[in-house]
């Protein structure tokens, strides 16, 4: 299903609840064909090496469905024995969707996005074997699209976790999931880039940066594992862009590991936020803003982040922070862009202070933020 927030050029590869429209599928053979073309020596060393991983993997990689209540019909629609006998005067219809999940205990607890359970009251888990499970959503989190699934059995295979923070452009990897409800379908590809901002690819609500791959990714692969050559677990499949070929994106096993290890001891997440608006300033930008007949700031600074707005009863505005400052370093780090700035809130503990070097009319300040767990209804 799409996440509503979500810009309309952004696909989140649920298969189901009627909502996703992919407008070009991503190829599959395209990407294989692009990584073995990229590195032919891996499987000339070892010719079962895809094979290899499937089969160490495949049975810890799940099928995820989900359904919920959508609308009722009239009750000249629904069946005059249901009327007679149980009074109904109207049918609850159910909308369906499916994604993809992997094991990470034992005893049950699974991951997957938290939009392929979004609004669902009932989930079910279907393993490799057939076995099916009634599951329970742990915990879910919108903000970074992780969700925790535990369903009720012992001895389960289980993934293996691989260091997304060492991953290099150009190294391989490996998606398996159950697209368009084909389960266990493998496609293969290479590490496209690393550190996508959510804002770079067009979901700038999303508190997480992404792995971009070329391995093909379709309606139902969310949730699904990115595995490097080792079949180590280095990512959630989560997004595709719709019209584009090659375009993957996966949120970093670290980053879903720590939000999966609040879930699982909380069951909610804690995001730090300081409640300013950002622009990263270039020297265009600043041109831009000072011949804008219509803007409200005059930008001194060529770098750095602008703040352009303050929300109200927000940490920044106790701490000080107004429209028109230039932010130029937190802590010890320099801050070059919001993102930057962005990735060091994430990094902050709710309750810390954040100290923030800032420009302000030509003069230097420095100001310490109290960081603050962001409001229920900013989520």
């Amino acid at each position: 299903m799409l996440v509503r927030k979500f810009l309309a050029s952004i696909a989140f590869v649920t298969f189901g609840f009627g909502a996703v429209q992919v407008m070009e599928i991503l190829r599959a053979n395209s990407s294989t064909n692009s990584a073995i073309a990229a590195n032919p020596q891996a499987l000339q060393s070892d010719p079962n090496l895809i094979t290899n991983i499937v089969e160490q993997v495949g049975s810890a990689v799940v099928q995820i469905n989900a359904s919920r209540e959508t609308r009722s019909r009239s009750a000249e629609q629904v069946d005059p024995f249901f009327r007679r006998f149980f009074g109904f005067d109207r049918a609850p219809e159910r909308s369906n969707g499916m994604g993809s999940g992997f094991i990470i205990s034992a005893d049950g607890k699974i991951l997957t996005n938290a939009h392929v359970v979004e609004g669902a009251d009932r989930v079910s888990v279907i393993l490799k074997d057939g076995r099916t499970f009634e599951g329970r959503v742990v915990g879910s989190d919108p903000v970074t699209d992780v969700a925790v699934i535990r369903i009720q059995a012992n001895q389960l295979p289980t993934v293996r976790v691989g260091n997304s923070q060492q991953l290099n452009p150009g190294e391989w990897v490996i998606a398996i999931g159950n697209p368009l409800g084909l389960e266990n379908t493998v496609t293969m590809g290479i590490v496209s880039a690393t550190g996508r901002s959510s804002g770079e690819i067009g979901v700038a609500d999303k508190r997480v940066d992404f792995i971009q791959t070329d391995a093909a990714i379709n309606p139902g692969n969310s949730g699904g594992p990115l595995l490097n050559s080792r079949g180590e677990v280095i990512g959630m499949n989560t997004a595709i862009i719709q019209g584009a070929q090659g375009l993957g994106f996966a949120i970093p096993i670290h980053r879903v590991q720590q939000i999966s290890d609040q879930l699982i001891a909380t069951g909610r997440v804690e995001h730090a936020y300081l409640g300013v608006r950002l622009l990263t300033l270039t020297p265009e930008v600043k041109r831009n803003l000072n011949q804008d007949p219509n803007s409200t700031l005059t930008v001194e600074e060529e770098r750095g982040v602008l703040v352009v707005r303050v929300m109200p009863n927000s940490p920044a505005a106790r701490a000080g922070l107004r429209a028109g400052d230039v932010i130029t370093r937190s802590g010890e780090r320099s801050v070059q862009s919001s993102e930057d700035l962005q990735r060091q809130v994430q990094e902050s503990r709710v309750g810390n202070n954040l100290q923030l070097g800032v420009r302000r009319q030509g003069r230097d300040l420095n100001l310490s933020v109290r960081v603050e767990a962001i409001p229920t209804q900013a989520s």
